[in-house]
């Protein structure tokens, strides 16, 4: 039994129609359905973790403790159809007692990106990747702040998507590094 145009049509209401989707690739705002993001591979490509002040900070923060976190996607090409992507995070804790510790990790993947527009490349590789990335980097950090003889940092999700658009407004281009 063939199906008619209107069956063919519907979905079962978890995504777009195929309508739309082809649409929205003819339009170059999104990436059509031929589009393929594969993950080869994830590493901690840098880790640093410190504690100047042990075991004496183990006994307890000290007065005023503070954390700040910062974090930096960067992505480049590493071959044809191929990108690596780092999240930078550094996480400093201190009191007035000094540094409690510091930690910094560059954790990165290789993607291997097919039948993506060209203006849908940047958005892709700033906030689809490191979204993906994320959870794997914060479950790292926790374990290395806990091995470190500390409550595990456990970092709040981070919405890369508007990161990524505050970054355009302020005219910040993504850091797009070259290949070694």
């Amino acid at each position: 039994m063939a199906k008619s145009d209107d069956q063919a049509k519907k979905t079962n209401g978890d995504g777009p129609s195929p309508q739309d989707e082809a649409s929205q690739s003819a339009a170059g705002a999104r990436p059509g359905p031929d589009a393929q993001l594969a993950i080869l591979a994830q590493y901690v490509k840098d880790l640093s973790f410190e504690s100047p002040g042990a075991p004496d900070t183990l006994q307890g923060p000290g007065d005023n403790p503070q954390l700040k976190v910062g974090v930096n996607v960067n992505a480049g090409p590493r071959g044809e159809e191929v990108y690596e992507v780092v999240l930078n995070f550094e996480a400093h804790a201190r009191s007035d007692a000094g540094v409690i510790y510091n930690v910094e990790i560059a954790y990165g993947g290789l993607f291997r990106l097919r039948n993506i527009p060209e203006n849908a490349l940047q958005p892709v590789l700033f906030v689809d990747c490191p979204a993906i990335l994320f959870p794997f980097v914060r479950r790292v950090l926790a374990d290395v702040v806990r091995d470190g003889g500390f409550p595990p940092l456990m970092l709040d999700p981070i919405d890369f998507g508007r990161l990524f658009t505050q970054n355009l407004a302020r005219g910040q281009q993504p850091e797009q590094t070259q290949p070694n």
